[in-house]
């Protein structure tokens, strides 16, 4: 198989309409609570340096300006624990979908290659390495997966905070999955990527995470000062607003990102030069990202108390965007979302993120207040 001929599952969202629909119907319209996207505005920083570079007769550069990997060196030692990182380790990314979709092809993973991914997790883990051609595992303990010893496993996928439930990884539990995946290399003469999706990391919650700050596979307390074979994935869209933009970048390993930008350069996988321009307003500028951390948190804690107040319970959702949620007395999630759907509240259903979310809603913070405390009414009413 191959980009191409992979078959891919049905994109999710599309069974979602007839309850959208429901929903639509209700007296007082819809409070689509389904989806990710920031309605929030881009912080006005980022929007001058977009204009001030604006003119931009030239291709830009596959791997980035120099500033720009230098502002994400610098934002990584700042707000992630990570110092030292070297700017070759650094690559921009068009939004951090497409290098979640792709990073198995462009590892050069195929039949015969597995890779892991959490159990409950964004489908896009999942369809990168159908496209590839390779085996896709769920897999809610890739330690004990990897010390198994069949020489499948070519990328583990680690998602913190996590896409839907919130939950978040400590840095000894990050330090196993390394250690166990670099067993494995030795053993079968083969390397194993360890790739992390940390996109929510500037929006912990509860617990040592919103204390501490939420580990990087990239902290010297996981890489023991060895960066080998270990990606970082991080995009914009969430702290800053930039959905739009497409901001996105990958860093770690120096080796492994030259590789992966050798082949970008030959697809023409570029970032525009404006937004590179905007990239490093964003990552240098710490106040927006504290005003709108403070804007999700009140969201958060008024669909919070709505939904306990309902009969809800709220379940891991220590960080991130949304509130893994599910009725005291249990049901399957498909009936969950017709019963929101009738108070005009749409949500998405656990199943999209895999057979073990079947009992769980994800509900998003990314709505305005003023659509937030309408959900809340509507909760409380019912």
């Amino acid at each position: 198989m191959g980009l191409l001929t992979g078959a891919l599952p049905d994109f999710p969202w599309d069974t979602l309409t007839p309850y959208a629909e429901r929903a639509r119907a209700h007296g007082r319209g819809i409070v689509d609570l389904s989806v990710g996207t920031p309605v929030d505005p881009t912080p006005e920083v980022v929007r001058d340096a977009l204009v001030a570079a604006a003119d931009s007769p030239g291709y830009p550069q596959t791997w980035g300006t120099p500033a720009l990997r230098d502002a994400v060196v610098r934002w990584f030692a700042r707000r992630r624990g990570v110092p030292d990182l070297d700017p070759a380790g650094v690559l921009p990314t068009v939004g951090s979908k497409e290098l979640v979709a792709l990073l198995p092809a462009l590892l050069g993973l195929g039949a015969g290659d597995t890779v892991l991914h959490p159990a409950v997790a964004y489908p896009t883990y999942d369809v990168g390495a159908r496209l590839a051609g390779a085996a896709a595992e769920p897999c809610a303990d890739p330690v004990a997966r990897l010390r198994e010893g069949r020489g499948d496993v070519r990328l583990v996928w680690l998602n913190s905070p996590a896409n839907p439930h919130g939950a978040v990884l400590g840095a000894d539990e990050l330090a196993d999955v390394v250690a166990a995946a670099r067993e494995a290399a030795r053993r079968d003469g083969r390397p194993v990527v360890v790739a992390s999706d940390e996109c929510y990391a500037e929006l912990a919650w509860d617990g040592p995470a919103a204390a501490d700050g939420v580990p990087s596979v990239l902290d010297p307390r996981v890489t023991r000062g060895d960066v080998r074979d270990l990606l970082a994935v991080y995009s914009l869209s969430k702290q800053s607003n930039l959905a739009g933009y497409r901001a996105a970048f990958v860093a770690g390993d120096p080796a492994l990102v030259g590789r992966l930008l050798e082949t970008r350069k030959h697809a023409g996988m570029i970032v525009p030069g404006p937004v590179q321009a905007a990239m490093v307003a964003a990552l240098d500028d710490d106040a927006h990202v504290t005003q709108q951390r403070e804007r999700y948190r009140g969201r958060r804690t008024v669909l919070r108390s709505a939904l306990e107040d309902a009969g809800y319970v709220v379940d891991d959702s220590v960080a991130g965007l949304y509130l893994w949620v599910r009725p005291e007395g249990g049901q399957d999630c498909w009936q969950t979302v017709g019963d929101l759907a009738g108070l005009g509240i749409l949500v998405a259903p656990g199943s999209f993120y895999g057979p073990s979310g079947r009992g769980h809603v994800r509900v998003a913070l990314t709505a305005s207040d003023e659509a937030v405390a309408e959900a809340a009414a509507r909760l409380r009413g019912a």
